[in-house]
């Protein structure tokens, strides 16, 4: 017990000093360089308040959505050790077969082209 309490108020006291460390150690000295907004080494042009295209969430929320079913199936081998592990098995297939054909249908309808 008394080992745990040393070992977290050490942890308490390192994450603190690293911290005011870090805050205080940088210089601080904006200037007109610094504080101008950057965008890629080129001035501003326009206004940077511009709408995306929706063909970027669409992307990213498929990217989500297949990182998620990959991590949701990763444990699907240790599934041999439960009493239905073929049930297991269908019901994973379903999951994949429901993400295929909805991959293809956003194929299919176009909306996964850049070009239009």
């Amino acid at each position: 017990m008394n080992l745990i309490l040393v070992m977290t108020s050490l942890a308490i006291v390192l994450t603190m000093a690293l911290a005011l460390i870090s805050f205080w150690l940088p210089p601080m000295s904006p200037d007109h360089e610094k504080v101008s907004p950057y965008e890629c080494g080129f001035d501003p042009i326009g206004s940077a308040r511009l709408p995306f295209s929706l063909k970027f969430f669409l992307v990213a929320i498929l990217f989500l959505l297949f990182d998620l079913e990959i991590a949701l199936l990763l444990p699907l081998p240790w599934s041999n050790q439960l009493t239905t592990p073929v049930l297991t098995f269908l019901l994973a297939s379903l999951v994949l077969a429901l993400l295929t054909l909805g991959l293809v249908y956003e194929w299919v309808q176009g909306g996964l082209e850049w070009a239009e």
